[in-house]
Order: structure tokens, then sequence, then C-alpha cells
């Protein structure tokens, strides 16, 4: 183990190449890349106030602290074993989540990945990758593509105020010019806030740069990757094979698919629910050990993953109907049914009893509970400040202000009625006046704890009668 401190020597081997590289699925801003940024939009507003400024100064250190591993941040697996862990995540299988799949316990989980292959005999240069089922195949590809988008969209907004498209970077379109101004968004809020601007030896050319660049004191270390391989996180960072140099840091994409996946296998197995959302957070919080996000950068890909998702079930018009690759769905309830159908009769064939029976077969690092909760709540707010005040002390009913949120609990819970889910999710709900927490409905899925909510929705589930509350 290293520590680096010469930010301009770490990232300058790789900077006229990245710098050429853009994200393949970067689109324009589409009515629903604008939505997604009026939601996030406080973040870059964050440089005018002091409030804000003192958030950002926070963000910097918690994840100075997470990624030297100072923090005393409550842990699933000793500091060593999660730098592994990190490097590992690092890797993205979105096709199918199978690097997910271990918060679905040890009988299930190794049952879902023999169907879900993401395997390689010459790491990562050629892939074997197969899937569940086509449903489950469908369902798992449209919903990440989908929060994807708008991760991508993000990006670049608040990094140099523009979207990319392809390998072509354009001005930002005039709604999306008109949500920059309205909110009073600074772009590059981590270059002002930690005096690394854009274009600034060791920088990120588009703003933002991301915390191996900005960090005076940075831990380098080796491991394996994904695939077997050995690795360096400083070559995933800054290396010509994983330029990351020239991509803007907020919101994480990575964790935005990593909570994406989680949450649907949470929905479709709710018997291991919370367990997958203690893997979403863990994906998640390995970006921040990894040295490539900081914590604010987390939180914006948790609270926009689990946002888009709401929509998809909620059925909001514009959400189903897209079309991404090769992926279609044009009836998101339908398809979620069929992945749900296919995955079940896979899931019990596959390990010879109920789901439900298998479910409680746990060796694996999220078998203690109490443990998985104390994780989960570390990464809520990560200890960031407040930054809404009208907020802070206020519950906020998610039944007025985002009805549509209960559905991350009724598709798992479905004896369950909307009013009971939005209620848990209220009576559960994380602290608030948070970075993103400004009263709007966007804001407040920031505050969401499903990890609280899907224990008291799963007893109530349990001993509640169909259809009453």
């Amino acid at each position: 183990m290293s520590s680096f401190h010469d930010r301009g020597r770490l990232c300058s081997a790789a900077l006229a190449l990245a710098a050429l590289v853009l994200p393949a699925s970067a689109q324009a801003q589409t009515a629903l890349n604008l939505r997604a940024l009026g939601g996030l939009a406080p973040f870059g507003a964050l440089p005018n106030t002091s409030a804000g400024m003192a958030a950002l100064a926070a963000n910097y250190s918690v994840t100075g602290a997470i990624q030297t591993g100072t923090a005393g941040q409550p842990a699933l697996q000793p500091f060593g074993f999660q730098q592994q862990q990190a490097l590992s995540d690092a890797f993205i299988t979105s096709a199918n989540g199978t690097q997910l799949a271990d918060g679905l316990g040890s009988k299930l989980g190794a049952v879902y990945r023999s169907l879900a292959l993401y395997a390689s005999a010459d790491y990562g240069k050629t892939t074997t990758i197969t899937n569940v089922s086509p449903a489950v195949a469908t369902l798992i590809g449209y919903t990440s593509a989908l929060s994807g988008a708008d991760s991508n969209a993000a990006k670049y907004f608040f990094g140099n105020a523009t979207y990319v498209n392809g390998k072509t970077t354009s001005p930002l379109s005039k709604d999306a010019l008109d949500i920059f101004t309205a909110a009073g968004v600074k772009a590059d809020a981590y270059g002002i806030a930690y005096h690394v601007p854009a274009g600034s030896p060791g920088s990120d050319p588009n703003g933002d740069s991301r915390p191996f660049q900005t960090e005076k004191t940075f831990v380098g270390y080796a491991g394996t990757d994904y695939f077997g391989a050995p690795a360096l996180n400083v070559d995933y960072l800054a290396g010509p094979a994983q330029p990351l140099v020239a991509s803007p840091a907020f919101p994480s994409g990575h964790t935005t698919y990593g909570y994406t996946e989680s949450l649907l296998l949470a929905l479709l197995v709710p018997e291991r629910y919370t367990q997958m959302i203690a893997r979403g957070a863990e994906y998640g919080n390995s970006r921040i050990v990894l040295g490539a996000h900081y914590a604010m950068d987390v939180i914006g890909g948790r609270t926009l993953a689990y946002y888009d998702l709401a929509q998809l079930l909620a059925g909001t018009p514009g959400y189903a109907g897209q079309t991404f690759g090769r992926f279609t769905v044009t009836d998101y309830a339908g398809a979620f049914a069929a992945a749900k159908a296919d995955l079940d009769k896979a899931l019990e064939s596959g390990c010879g009893k109920p789901v439900a029976v298998c479910a409680q077969a746990d060796g694996s690092r999220f078998k203690d509970g109490p443990a998985d909760a104390a994780f989960y709540e570390s990464t809520q707010t990560y200890g960031l400040p407040v930054v809404f005040a009208s907020t802070a002390s206020k519950v906020e009913d998610v039944g007025a202000l985002a009805p549509e949120a209960g559905h991350l609990l009724t598709a798992a819970f479905p004896k369950l009625t909307l009013a009971q889910a939005d209620r848990i999710l209220t009576e559960t709900e994380g602290p608030g006046g948070g970075f993103l927490d400004n009263g709007r409905a966007f804001g407040l899925y920031s505050r969401l704890d499903l990890y609280k909510a899907g224990e008291r929705a799963a007893s109530l589930s349990a001993a509640v009668t169909p259809g009453h509350s």
C-alpha cells in the first residue's frame, strides 16, 4: 500500500487519451433527462451559500477518510477486503447484475450466478454473458439503461454545462439551460470548492474532478479485478485502459447502476430485500474506497436510481415506451411480472426448495442483520451537514409529496396498499436538510431509507390482510 500526493503525476500519463473518451451511452437531454437534471440541480448551486460550501468541505473530508480507511465507518468486511471488493466492483455487469447477486445469500446467490453468467477466460478480453430468461434480461437492461442515461446526462451538465451525444459535445438545450439558470447552478462545483478548477494541472478537463485528482492524501493499492486479473486502483482510475481523468464525478454512474439493479433484485426476491439494499450501499461505497467518487456522488446516484425506478413502477407517463439499444418496454408492470415469474421458477428449481426457505441459507458477509443495518445507516447521509434548514427538522409526507415512491415497497410486498407503503416510507425516512432535500419530490428520495422501510414492510406484510390498512 502506498500514498500518492502528486495529482499531476498520477493523471498526466492518461490525460491526452482520456480527454477523447466519452460515455458511449450518453444522450442529449431528453424529457426524462430534464426531470433528473431538475431534481439534482441543488448540487450545482452549493457554491452559492455558506451552508453549501460547508457541505462540500465535509464531502471532501469524509471521502478522504473513507478512502484511506480512517473514517471508522461500520463495515461488512475489514478494510483490506473492502479495498479488494472495490477493485472487483469497478466492473459493471449491467446485462444481468450477477456481481450484485451475493446479496441474495449463499444459496440463492449461487443459483442466480449459475444462470446469469458474466464470465471470461482471458481476463475480460472476451466474455460469456447469459441471463435467467429473456424477460429478466429485458427488465434489467431497460431499467438500468434508463437510469444510466439520466446519470450520464447529469455528469456534463454539472461538470461544464454541456451535453454529450456519442462523441459530440454540444451546448445545453434551451430547456436544460433554463434549469441551469433557474437553479443558480455553477459548473464545476468541486473545482470551485477544492481549488482544482477544470483545466488546471491534474484536473478533469470537463470539470468536477474526482477524489484521486483532488484529495491531498490518496491511497493506492493492489489486488485483483472482477475477472481475477492483477489490478491497481491507480491504473483503473488514471490508466489508459480505464481512464476517468476526463469524466466528471457527479453523480456516480456506477452507483446509479449498483442501486438500480440491487433494488430490482430486492423487489424480485423480497425475502432478501434488506440484504440487497445493503449490497447496493456497499457497491456505492466501493466507489469511495477505490478513489473514484465522493460521498455526494454516491448519494446522488442512489437518489436517481430510487427516483427513476419508482416512476417506472408507478407507470409515470414517458418512462415506459423508450428504446435503449435492443430494449423497448411499453408495459413496465407487465415486464416486471414476467421477470418475477421467471426468476421465482428458476431460483426454486435451482435450490430445490421454496425460495423463502433457500433465502435463509446465508454464510455471506450479509448474514448479520444488525451489521448490515449499521453499515447502510452510515451511508444514508455520510454525516454531511444540513444545507436546507427548512427540511432539516421536518417530516416530509411521502404520500403527499411523492406518492409513487410507495411502489418501491408494494412491488415487493403486494399485500400492502400504496397508502401503507407511503406511510412506512414517511415513518422510516432518514435525516432531512441534505444537499438534495430542498422540499421537492425528487429531493425526498434522497431521504428514503429503504433498509428500515424494507424491514417494516416485511413485518407488516406478514400480518396484514390484503386490502386493509
